[in-house]
């Protein structure tokens, strides 16, 4: 059987500029620990989005519905034999992610729409995401990549990262093509800041933050990245 990883927390999204994230980040990397692959300006983060062929899921978060769900591929290096097919579920800022580990050839199955692969598992999860994806008819429609630089603290399970260099493609979905076509999105001048946790955020943590003094987002970076393409093609 595969090893399911069920993670439940918190999350928060904040849009900074350049002068902020560099402030928030060396206030955070004070006093949580820094991800082990923040060496070098971080690590590339590539995730292909399935969608249904209505696009229930991209339209379901532009509607601001309460309850929605993505479903992705997500790989860190192009190289990988493997990647992480997850469901992440949201209801308001509480979120529900679900992931289980497939081979570079059943990642490729999945993307040429070859759902059965799920059905070699023995677990109940895959056969959920077999049901889901089959039942509603998803397809690949968006690999978006960016840097992220991470730090953590296992108290709460908290994580705090920056995400910045956002671009994306709907041209192509070789999730593991090391030569991907990629195109900016937005003017690409800051980053998207993740607050995660359970339970409650710790003090100093929310102090440490705080220098950005901004609003949560309620965007994702599919969502982002659709609509930038969508206007582009206009």
């Amino acid at each position: 059987m595969s090893e399911i990883l069920d993670v439940l927390r918190i999350e928060q999204k904040y849009d900074l500029n350049l002068t902020e994230m560099y402030s928030v980040m060396a206030n955070v990397n004070q006093i949580l620990t820094g991800d082990s692959h923040n060496f070098g300006g971080g690590y590339m983060v590539r995730s292909l989005y399935f969608d249904t062929v209505n696009d229930d899921d991209f339209y379901d978060k532009l509607d601001g519905l309460e309850i929605r769900r993505k479903i992705r591929l997500r790989i860190y290096d192009p190289q990988s034999e493997s990647a992480k097919l997850e469901l992440k579920e949201k209801t308001g800022q509480n979120q529900r992610k679900r992931s289980l580990t497939v081979t570079k050839e059943e990642a490729k199955r999945l993307i040429r729409g070859d759902y059965d692969v799920l059905l070699d598992r023995a677990d109940e999860f895959a056969d959920e995401l077999y049901c889901r994806m089959k039942q509603y008819c998803y397809i690949p429609k968006c690999i978006v990549q960016y840097y992220r630089t991470a730090y953590a603290e296992s108290v709460n399970d908290t994580r705090v990262t920056f995400d910045r260099d956002l671009r994306a493609t709907v041209a192509d979905f070789d999730i593991f093509d090391p030569e991907l076509k990629l195109y900016p999105v937005g003017l690409m001048l800051g980053c998207t800041m993740e607050v995660k946790f359970n339970n409650f955020l710790l003090s100093y943590v929310k102090y440490a933050v705080s220098a950005a003094d901004r609003t949560p987002l309620s965007a994702s970076k599919y969502g982002m990245a659709r609509n930038f393409l969508l206007r582009a093609a206009l």
